[in-house]
């Protein structure tokens, strides 16, 4: 079992640059494949961007490549996603997420969920 609790969001205007935390408790974090994924109004959640537990091994989704970066700090229990070049169609909950080793990719979606963080990009 891991608590997820995600922190940074905000407002920001496009353009700009905001970076979320997920902080995570519960086992060694370096086990972990996390990721983040978004929700904006009125539309399905969708996944942004992932960070396998072998190291070097990150996905995006088409949407934020070149603008968004993960990155994670094991020592600190920490995932990180660095948002650059806001657009307002960026707006949305973000959410963190992990499942143990390879499991996410086995079953199609993590096991672990934090309670999200709210992003807007004004235009």
């Amino acid at each position: 079992q891991v608590l997820l609790v995600e922190s940074g969001g905000g407002l920001v205007q496009a353009g700009g640059s905001l970076r979320l935390s997920c902080a995570a408790s519960g086992r060694t974090f370096s086990i972990y494949t996390v990721g983040w994924f978004r929700q904006a109004p009125g539309k399905e959640r969708e996944f942004v961007a992932r960070d396998n537990w072998r190291p070097g091994m990150t996905d995006y989704a088409d949407s934020v490549k070149g603008r968004f970066t993960i990155s994670r700090d094991n020592a600190k229990n920490t995932l990180y996603l660095q948002m650059n070049s806001l657009k307002s169609e960026d707006t949305a909950v973000y959410y963190c997420a992990a499942a143990v080793g390879n499991r996410w990719s086995n079953n199609g979606e993590p096991d672990y969920w934090g309670r999200g963080t709210q992003v807007t990009v004004s235009s």
